[in-house]
């Protein structure tokens, strides 16, 4: 008999499981940088996003790259240079994001407007 999903553990939930990983502040931007610029260095997707600080985008690259959605690429050169691209899982990924850039960009004033009014509330 086939286990059900308990949807309360992150570690068995795809849902939960996926949108901790992409969910956070930086993860979508980054791909999305990737989407315009099939590849780029280091620098130059820090200089894409602006304000991610330098460890921050190193950490959330090595966590996009573990779960497959980026590809980093070193070269055995001196100094070291390493590119970034987006892989075929991560542009899987891109209408969805896509979907919900456009579903931000039509209601960010009603969402604005509802939260003055709760702070007003308070």
């Amino acid at each position: 008999m086939e286990k059900s999903i308990n949807f309360y553990n992150v570690a068995e939930c795809p849902v939960r499981n996926v949108l901790d990983k992409i969910g956070d502040k930086w993860s979508l931007l980054i791909l999305l940088v990737l989407k315009e610029n099939e590849v780029l260095r280091f620098n130059e997707i820090h200089k894409s996003i602006g304000d991610i600080s330098q460890k921050m985008l190193s950490v959330t690259l090595k966590s996009l790259e573990a779960d497959g959605f980026v590809h980093r690429k070193v070269y055995a050169e001196i100094p070291p240079k390493v590119e970034y691209t987006i892989t075929p899982l991560g542009t899987s990924l891109l209408p969805h994001i896509d979907a919900l850039a456009k579903w931000s960009k039509e209601h960010i004033n009603t969402i604005m407007q509802n939260r003055a009014a709760y702070n007003n509330e308070l």
